[in-house]
């Protein structure tokens, strides 16, 4: 079928989420809060194979008790949860019991693969299970999806394993191995702490060395923390993850490990060989596995058709709105990347689309009656 076709054959709402997640599900509760209705007025498409967002694809030893700053979805708190079980479960059967809760109505699994211009001044969202034409779009596709693996000389020839934390197992699959971790994050911390215990040897690796951060966050620190964020997505620039301008946190296992020599960083190395790592320097390590911590990117591939990325290559954002188009609403990206700025993320741009909707309402009838038939 040709765009024309296309338009014709797809089902028309107000509002399309992609992406059930918390930056989703927070953005569909208050599309519910606000009146409209799903299925009927806004749909909200899910790519997983269940509930949960990316929590559901966390490794089984990241348990309830060890994730950091989990702030509850609007509307429903989370109670009563054991943190000894794995958080992928504990927060899978949370976000399942809120989309029930709300009645959210999730499209699962669909697959998102471009958003089009359409005719009327709608947005064509092409999925596995049809098309959408929408007045206006909520994207809250998160990073989960897009892996960052750099390139370095010889990776092609390394002999042993590779893998990234989208793909980490948890600690048991290294025992007795020789481990390299790449990577400053809180991932790649975790990781090394809990693999040292079992490894026969583990080594750390980062560009730059990790800043550790000593002391509640508070608000002020948060507040600063996405500030820095937000003036780079207002730049148009790719967005960096909160916590590499926060630093990391000084917890007690943490101190425990550096103590311990666990968290003795090396400098990046300068390329792989078959058997380790090397530096320009001469040194070597010799690995089984190298697992690269060094975290994720926007998933936002199927928006490229609508030109919203600027010359820096990132998306520029004005609260939630894409500053190149108005109906389009990022939410979870850059400094709503966090649970309890999700959250406010889906409520703003709820409330950005409700405008939306009444202008182009008002344009509407106006154009209605001022018809030349009825002149």
């Amino acid at each position: 079928m040709n765009n024309s076709e296309v338009a014709a054959a797809a089902r028309e709402v107000d509002v399309v989420v992609i992406g059930a997640g918390q930056a989703g599900l927070s953005g569909a509760y208050h599309l519910r809060r606000a009146g409209l209705e799903p299925d009927r007025d806004f749909v909200v498409l899910d790519h997983a194979p269940r509930p949960g967002g990316a929590w559901q694809f966390r490794w089984p030893s990241l348990t309830y008790g060890k994730v950091h700053g989990m702030h509850a979805l609007p509307g429903m708190e989370l109670t009563g949860a054991d943190d000894r079980r794995p958080s992928s479960e504990v927060i899978g059967e949370y976000f399942a019991e809120y989309e029930r809760a709300f009645d959210l109505r999730v499209h699962r699994p669909v697959e998102v693969s471009a958003v089009r211009e359409g005719a009327d001044g709608r947005l064509l969202v092409e999925s596995s299970e049809g098309t959408y034409a929408t007045r206006a779009l909520i994207n809250a596709t998160g990073t989960w999806d897009r892996p960052f693996w750099p390139r370095y000389p010889g990776q092609e020839s390394f002999l042993g394993r590779q893998l990234h934390t989208a793909n980490y197992p948890g600690p048991a699959e290294f025992a007795g191995q020789r481990v390299v971790v790449v990577g400053g994050g809180a991932s790649g911390t975790q990781h090394l702490m809990e693999i040292a215990e079992v490894a026969a040897e583990t080594y750390w690796v980062t560009r730059r060395p990790p800043v550790f951060r000593d002391g509640p966050f508070d608000a002020d620190r948060g507040r600063a923390a996405v500030a820095m964020v937000e003036e780079r997505v207002r730049r148009g620039l790719p967005p960096q993850s909160v916590v590499s301008v926060t630093g990391l946190p000084l917890t007690d296992a943490v101190r425990r490990a550096r103590e311990t020599g666990v968290l003795d960083r090396l400098p990046m190395f300068d390329r792989i060989t078959p058997s380790g790592v090397a530096w320009d320097d001469g040194r070597k390590v010799e690995t089984d596995v190298i697992l690269w911590a060094t975290g994720f990117r926007a998933a936002i591939d199927h928006l490229a058709p609508l030109k919203l990325r600027e010359p820096g290559g990132g998306i520029r954002v004005e609260g939630t709105r894409a500053v190149r188009d108005a109906r389009v609403h990022l939410v979870g990206y850059g400094p709503s990347a966090s649970t309890i700025g999700a959250n406010r993320a889906g409520r703003a741009a709820v409330r950005a689309i409700g405008r939306l909707l009444d202008e182009k309402d008002a344009a509407a009838d106006v154009d209605e009656v001022f018809t030349p038939a009825a002149v």
